[in-house]
C-alpha cells in the first residue's frame, strides 16, 4: 500500500490505503480512486433496480448509470472504495468541494443541473457514502467511512465536511450522527425530505 501520489488522482487511477475487518472477521481493502473495473461495478450497481434502497435514497442511477462517471469525476470528486478479497465493490464514499446546502442531483431543477459544474468553491466539501448488498449490516460502514474521512482530512486539512441526506433514510442519518455530524436547521427542506448535516 503506497501513499506516493497527489490529489486529484488521474481518472481511473487507484491506490490501496489499508485493510479493515467486518464484525465476522472478513477482510476488506480500502482504496482511494476507482480503476476501470470498479467504475464498471459502480455503474452496474447504480443500474440495479432490484436494490430498492439505493434507487429510493440516491441519485446514483442518474449520476453513474450511464456514461456520466467522467463528468462527475471532473467535479474534483475523490472516491474511496471498500472491496472484499475478490475485488467486489462493497461500499463507496466520496468527497469534494461543494457549497453547503447544495442538494444532490435528484433534487435539482433542469436549470440548476445545467449549472452544476459551475459551483463556487470554498472551504465546504461534501461527504457521500453508500453500501451495497450483500455487504449491508455486517458492521463495516462506520469504520470504512471514518477511515475515509480521516484520510481525506489529512489531504485537505482546511476542508469543512457536510452531508446532504434524505430524511427518509434513517440509517444514513444515524451513520452521519455516529460520525460526528449534526443537522443544520438552516438547510432543511421538508417538502423534498432532505437535510444537510454538518460535522461538529
Amino acid at each position: 500500500m503506497s501513499d506516493n501520489f497527489t490529489l486529484p488522482l488521474p481518472l481511473y487511477e487507484k491506490h490501496g490505503l489499508g485493510t479493515l475487518q467486518s464484525k465476522n472477521g472478513d477482510d476488506f481493502i480500502v482504496s482511494i480512486g476507482l480503476d476501470r473495473d470498479l467504475v464498471s461495478q459502480l455503474k452496474e450497481r447504480s443500474r440495479d433496480m432490484s436494490d430498492v434502497d439505493l434507487q429510493k435514497n440516491t441519485s446514483d442511477l442518474k449520476r453513474f448509470g450511464g456514461d456520466s462517471y467522467e463528468d462527475w469525476y471532473a467535479k474534483e470528486r475523490t472516491p474511496y472504495a471498500l472491496t472484499d478479497k475478490n475485488g467486489t465493490l462493497a461500499a463507496l464514499a466520496w468527497f469534494g468541494p461543494k457549497p453547503l446546502g447544495r442538494k444532490s442531483l435528484r433534487f435539482l431543477s433542469e436549470e440548476e443541473l445545467a449549472k452544476e459544474s459551475q459551483q463556487e468553491k470554498n472551504e465546504w466539501h461534501t461527504i457521500v457514502y453508500r453500501s451495497y448488498a450483500p455487504f449491508r449490516g455486517i458492521g463495516i460502514m462506520t469504520p470504512f467511512v471514518r477511515f475515509s474521512m480521516d484520510d481525506y482530512k489529512k489531504r485537505y486539512p482546511g476542508a469543512k465536511l457536510w452531508a446532504g441526506i434524505s430524511t427518509d433514510n434513517p440509517s444514513s442519518m444515524a451513520l452521519a450522527a455516529k460520525l460526528g455530524f449534526k443537522q443544520d436547521p438552516k438547510y432543511v427542506d421538508a417538502d423534498a425530505h432532505w437535510c444537510a448535516m454538518v460535522e461538529v
